[in-house]
């Protein structure tokens, strides 16, 4: 994923095989762990129950894949950096 000019976006299929566009919202490393955070492609703004989806980057066979977080706890604390880096990106736009 490049880190240039506008948005990056991935398709990810679940385990029954339907497709979901992403878009890439951010990457941070947690205990030399890569994870990412996206958001749904087809969410309504005004739906209070969207959320973002937080990934972690692992290495199998020489290739990236996205797996998901199983850790309720980790799940927490990456939300919260997530969160923490958008608000003061947030904070350093508006200068």
């Amino acid at each position: 994923m490049s880190n240039g000019f506008g948005s990056d976006y991935v398709t990810i299929s679940d385990e029954d095989g339907n497709d979901f566009v992403l878009e890439h919202l951010d990457t941070i490393e947690l205990d030399e762990e890569l994870y990412m955070a996206f958001l749904p492609t087809d969410i309504d703004e005004d739906d209070e129950n969207y959320g973002i989806v937080i990934l972690q980057v692992v290495e199998e066979d020489g290739e990236e894949l996205l797996v998901s977080v199983n850790d309720d706890d980790l799940l927490g604390e990456l939300y919260d950096r997530f969160m923490e880096r958008a608000l003061e990106d947030e904070f350093i736009d508006e200068d």
